[in-house]
């Protein structure tokens, strides 16, 4: 049986902590989108092909993640947060020396290989000091926190093009990332003791991946939670061809429009919480994957008749992006509720998972032949229906 911990309770210095941790994933991939246009300026190529350099970030945060999930398991939190971070301040320095758009992608996906060991160990800190019921409100929390991050991100970024070069907001990540390594050294406190470590080798964690995925506690959930959040990755691939490419956003307003819909993460994760006393963590679920489900459907619409209502555009994106207040704090509360000492790989499993589903979105976004808009709106449909499937096959399951 896993060991479910008893302390239900948790300080909001503990929580920013990890959410510092957990904001260097979307301070990396937002920070630089109004510089898209810009780069592919540079790089003689199309914003599309630079936007490429989003999901190669997917490709490092899924690979890395599942790395960082088992060796934490087996060595502690701690040291792998030295080693991610440290990576990740190294090619934050190579990105700011690239010189094309494959150069850039190579350093990117070095960069998520280390950015991502602060969510992985976020995630597990939280399921071995706290319930399910308590992990639910520290996500809902984290996730309130870490909505900061893409609200200012854009923003900064668009601040840092008005005086310098694109260059520097690569700089200005690696400061971030010498911020947390600080952090992580003087105020991180290791959550998994030595005598709840797992002694793996490589086939064993083999073995492990494939008796937590084949968990139903586990894998039904995490489902529902990756492929509501690859509508979240489709709209930061996509955002920048239809709103700047498109609607001849600037820089700065892209910025604002982009925090906008972040803010709606962050004010669903506060209702979220408020209606903890009221609905269960699943019944949450569900009204997020409705909201989620409405938004896209505004978006298909107005691609398939051709409509140019900005507003309409807008109020549809804000619903897909804000739902994910609903959506991610209660699908990771619910998938991490069993794991126990294991839930370090879970984790892994659980971010690789969807970062690969944003990956495979931004392949898609590439590829698909039809005007940005229509191609993304199609895209966030087949996630939103995989994500709908997935709940009710978690509804069905717990009621059996």
């Amino acid at each position: 049986m896993p060991i479910t911990p008893e302390k239900k309770d948790f300080s909001q210095r503990w929580i920013l902590l990890l959410a510092l941790l957990t904001a260097l994933g979307p301070l990396s991939i937002d920070m630089y989108l109004p510089a898209l246009p810009q780069m592919a300026d540079d790089f003689d190529v199309s914003t599309q092909q630079v936007a490429n350099s989003v999901p190669a970030y997917f490709l490092g945060l899924a690979i890395g993640q599942l790395i960082y999930g088992p060796v934490s398991d087996r060595i502690g939190r701690k040291t792998p947060l030295y080693f991610g971070l440290v990576l990740y301040i190294a090619a934050s320095f190579l990105c700011i020396f690239a010189d094309s758009e494959w150069s850039l992608i190579a350093a990117r996906i070095v960069q998520a290989l280390g950015g991502c060991v602060g969510v992985v160990i976020a995630r597990a800190a939280i399921r071995d000091r706290l319930s399910m019921q308590a992990s639910a409100q520290a996500f809902a929390s984290m996730m309130i926190v870490t909505t900061i991050a893409p609200i200012i991100a854009p923003t900064l970024g668009a601040w840092v093009l008005r005086v310098f070069e694109w260059q520097y907001i690569f700089a200005l990540l690696m400061l971030v990332g010498v911020i947390c390594l600080g952090c992580v050294h003087f105020f991180f406190e290791e959550t998994l003791p030595v005598e709840r470590r797992l002694k793996l080798n490589f086939k064993q964690i083999i073995s492990l991946y494939s008796a937590i995925f084949q968990d139903d506690s586990f894998r039904k959930p995490m489902l529902a939670g990756c492929f509501s959040g690859a509508v979240l990755f489709c709209y930061i691939s996509g955002a920048s061809a239809i709103l700047m490419d498109e609607y001849g956003f600037s820089q700065q307003n892209f910025a604002y429009i982009f925090g906008g819909n972040a803010l709606g993460i962050m004010l669903f994760s506060t209702l979220n919480k408020k209606l903890a006393n009221r609905f269960n963590v699943l019944q949450r679920l569900q009204f997020g994957n409705i909201i989620q489900l409405i938004g896209v459907m505004v978006l298909l619409v107005l691609a398939i008749m051709q409509q140019v209502s900005l507003y309409g555009v807008l109020f549809g994106m804000f619903l897909c992006v804000a739902s994910i207040g609903f959506t991610g704090p209660n699908a990771m509360a619910l998938a991490m509720s069993e794991q126990g000492a294991r839930a370090g790989t879970a984790s892994a499993i659980m971010g690789s998972a969807q970062f690969a589903c944003g990956l495979l979105g931004g392949a898609l976004l590439s590829v698909l032949i039809w005007q940005p808009l229509l191609n993304m709106a199609i895209i966030m449909l087949l996630f939103v229906g995989a994500a709908m499937y997935s709940i009710q096959q978690l509804k069905a399951s717990i009621q059996a």
